[in-house]
């Protein structure tokens, strides 16, 4: 067993900055399952929101996010995140993260996206989320209170609850409060899997796009921090508030390339293969509405007209210009024959982020004691039914601040000793395929049937697909040894029953969730609070009979 203050399961912006900001009096094991950059924040390209001059206010990113979020958004944590934009932004400046600057080096550039009044978007040309991952981890990995382990998978959460089900006796007693202990880990290389005991531990897992056959997302994001949190006994809430992002480039060599919203705010079209514009017969905003709107507005000229893809034209700006604001999304595109400044850019909609999650409070604490959630794994109330572009790191950045804070203000204690994985009742899997299979038919008809325009049918059909795949994998699951594919498998399947549940129990139309079934909106908006039931932690105990958990 392995004994640390804090343990961090995921090493995008969420973890690595909590991990700065407590290793200085903090023992720190940051976990990555695959290498530490291969994030969700390394691929974001558009930037940071934040009221960086004199012309913008804070009131006014407020509004646009509490517009952008359909009624649902937290007005408190909103403010919240909105006032400390600025000193998160200059955190990342002292850290070393080169942001791009004006022409004339009088200040920083900044670009306005979709759903914003200002300008108000900081970056680092179109790959801001890189220059942070980079700059990030390479503090981390040099950090001497830091213990990095890449290629290492979270299993479960340990908690009082499931040690005290499994009689093994703990050297403190917390009474009724269930705490989180720590957590398995499945080392990839070895196959083995190790405990971890901490005195907190933070679930910064990223969300879960890759439920859906067509992401933007890496193929790391599998929701593990959100079904692993709600094993252990934490609400979720609006989890039917899936972003698909408008604009993914459409090709067949093009894996899950996205192009930026901030190609839209610096005058980028969309048209149809004709060359008609068709947003302003959607909104007024035209291609500057939020994210749902717009690719709710793609997915209709789509099927309308049969359509593959449509196409979003910058090519009336010059190259010098393209070049500078795009240069990776220009190279990548040349790369697959599309010279931007000079075609449209065929773009369908994709799977993109997660707008609900773990429930936390302003701290990023969960329904269970020393164990946080921040990121996208969490659900803080930010972002309602549809998240406003750039508010994304933003909000890491901020709950990874306000969690590190609650965790430096707490004397350290000593770590538990807990139970070891067991695994002397499983054997070797004897055939791969059930869960390469379950993978391939649960993503396609997720897209099919809880995609960005839903219906009751489809959604009760998924509902009964997600059942049966269930328990084949729980059995899987109980008999033979774990694999790195097997636990992405169980979480995505868990994720995937918490979205179309959500989506179910919403009878309206709001934000990112559409239903042809119900397409009026409420005029009081509530937020979707899923409990844990008796019967799901009574049947994670049966089938996880075989494992202490």
């Amino acid at each position: 067993m392995q004994q640390f203050d804090v343990l961090i399961i995921g090493s995008g912006l969420a973890g690595l900055s909590l991990a700065l900001r407590v290793a200085a009096n903090k023992k720190v094991c940051l976990v990555s399952k695959s290498t530490i950059n291969n994030t969700a924040s390394d691929w974001a390209q558009g930037g940071i929101a934040a009221v960086l001059n004199d012309e913008d206010s804070i009131e006014e990113h407020v509004q646009d996010t509490l517009i952008a979020g359909a009624g649902l958004c937290d007005e408190a944590v909103t403010k919240l995140v909105a006032e400390h934009a600025k000193e998160s932004v200059q955190w990342l400046i002292e850290q070393g993260v080169g942001f791009t600057r004006e022409q004339d080096n009088s200040g920083y550039h900044l670009t306005r996206e979709g759903g914003h009044s200002h300008r108000r978007i900081i970056h680092a040309a179109d790959a801001t989320g890189h220059a942070v991952q980079i700059t990030l981890s390479e503090k981390v990995k040099q950090h001497p209170n830091i213990t990095v382990l890449e290629s290492h998978i979270a299993v479960d959460l340990i908690t009082t609850g499931k040690v005290k089900a499994s009689n093994f006796k703990t050297p403190e007693d917390n009474g009724d409060e269930n705490a989180c202990l720590g957590a398995y880990i499945l080392d990839n290389k070895t196959g083995k899997v190790i405990t971890i005991a901490a005195q907190n531990t933070i679930l910064a897992t990223g969300g879960a796009g890759k439920v859906y056959l067509y992401t933007t997302n890496p193929d790391v994001s599998t929701g593990d921090g959100i079904a692993m949190a709600w094993r252990a006994g934490c609400r979720v809430a609006n989890m039917e508030f899936i972003q698909f992002h408008p604009t993914c480039l459409f090709h067949p060599h093009a894996k899950s390339f996205l192009i930026s919203e901030a190609v839209r705010g610096e005058g980028g079209l969309l048209k149809l293969p004709d060359g008609t514009r068709f947003m302003p017969e959607h909104d007024s905003r035209e291609e500057l509405a939020p994210r749902d709107v717009v690719a709710r507005a793609i997915d209709y000229e789509m099927k309308k007209r049969g359509l593959d893809c449509v196409y979003l034209d910058i090519s009336d700006k010059p190259l010098a210009f393209i070049l500078e604001h795009f240069p990776n999304i220009y190279r990548r595109c040349l790369e697959l024959g599309i010279d931007i400044s000079k075609t449209p850019i065929p773009v369908v909609p994709a799977a993109h982020y997660t707008c609900g999650g773990v429930m936390v409070d302003a701290k990023g604490l969960t329904d269970i004691s020393h164990l946080y959630a921040i990121g996208e794994t969490a659900c803080t109330g930010l972002h309602g039914a549809n998240r406003l572009a750039s508010n994304s790191l933003l909000e890491c950045l901020v709950f990874g601040q306000a969690a590190a804070e609650d965790i430096l203000s707490q004397a350290t204690k000593p770590t538990p000793t807990l139970p070891y994985w067991d695994e002397s009742r499983v054997t070797d899997a004897d055939e791969e395929v059930l869960i390469t299979h379950t993978w391939d038919e649960l993503r396609r008809f997720m897209w099919n049937y809880v995609g960005i325009v839903r219906t009751d049918k489809r959604l009760s059909r998924a509902l009964h697909r997600i059942h049966m795949l269930r328990d084949e994998v729980d059995e899987f699951y109980s008999n033979f040894k774990i694999s790195n594919d097997l636990i992405e498998l169980r979480n995505l399947l868990q994720v995937a029953e918490l979205i179309v549940e959500s989506a179910i129990s919403r009878k309206e139309s709001r934000g990112l969730h559409y239903s042809k079934d119900h397409p009026n909106t409420e005029l009081e908006p509530i937020p979707t609070v899923l409990e844990p039931s008796n019967y799901y932690s009574l049947l994670d105990r049966e089938h996880g009979s075989n494992r202490p958990h």
